[in-house]
């Protein structure tokens, strides 16, 4: 099934080991079977706060040229972006939101 993606620009960018920045990203929409695997995570079960993480890089298809986006990538956010990250991905998975028409936020 395809879910519409939306682009995303983090104010401050995730800097990875070769000192490259990634701010430009796309994160699709929450489906049940990313709630499901969340809530399986054994890290999520110990430290419940850690679903965020774990439900971003469900959601996220890319940042910069990293395709593979993890909890552990995402740990190293500065707070500013993670709370970015977290405004949009509230504003993807809204309920009455017509982001199947819009496409972007």
């Amino acid at each position: 099934m395809f879910y519409p993606e939306f682009s995303f620009n983090l104010p401050k960018g995730f800097i990875d080991s070769n000192h490259q920045i990634h701010r430009l990203g796309k994160m699709r929409a929450t489906t049940a079977k990313d709630e499901i695997i969340v809530q399986q995570s054994s890290q999520v079960q110990e430290f419940s706060e850690y679903g965020m993480l774990v439900m971003l890089s469900r959601v996220i298809t890319n940042l910069g040229n990293i395709s593979q986006v993890t909890p552990t990538l995402l740990e190293q956010l500065l707070l500013v972006d993670f709370m970015y990250l977290q405004d949009i991905y509230y504003q993807i998975n809204q309920l009455g939101g017509d982001w199947l028409t819009e496409g972007e936020l």
